[in-house]
């Protein structure tokens, strides 16, 4: 089972994807775009359609405190927009801190900062996609 993880940004959004098996994510690609939403959902819905994903899973961005913000009311709102035109779940997945989470390991691995600005939405993509993967399957164990 094949899941795509999604981080988006205010000018990206990174993608990650699952192995056949739904156990291991890694980075796809990340896409720039200037608020154009209805361009994105059409990306997604085709990668969806390449890989016959199972599942979406998109980075769910709360305040520290646990309320939504601005950031997570677009997240809501373009999981909406998704839902539209795929037919298999979306699942929103706490994204807090992931995007620091992703510059560190890049900064740990010697990426340039020049670099980094290309890959980390998409290492933050990988990080929410792998968080998801690891709660399923405890979540299968225990049944």
């Amino acid at each position: 089972m094949k899941y795509i993880g999604l981080d988006l940004g205010s000018r990206t959004l990174g993608i990650s994807l699952s192995d056949n098996t739904g156990l291991i994510a890694s980075t796809y690609k990340t896409i720039r775009h200037n608020e154009e939403y209805d361009l994105l959902i059409d990306e997604v819905k085709k990668i969806a359609t390449e890989v016959n994903a199972a599942g979406i899973v998109l980075g769910f961005p709360k305040n520290m405190n646990n309320t939504i913000g601005p950031k997570g009311e677009l997240s809501l709102k373009f999981k909406e927009m998704l839902e539209k035109v795929v037919s298999i779940p979306i699942y929103l997945q706490d994204e807090r801190l992931t995007t620091k989470s992703a510059t560190d390991m890049l900064i740990m691995g010697n990426v340039s900062r020049k670099d980094r600005k290309k890959v980390v939405d998409s290492v933050a993509a990988t990080i929410i996609l792998q968080s998801f993967l690891d709660k399923k399957g405890k979540e299968d164990e225990r049944k």
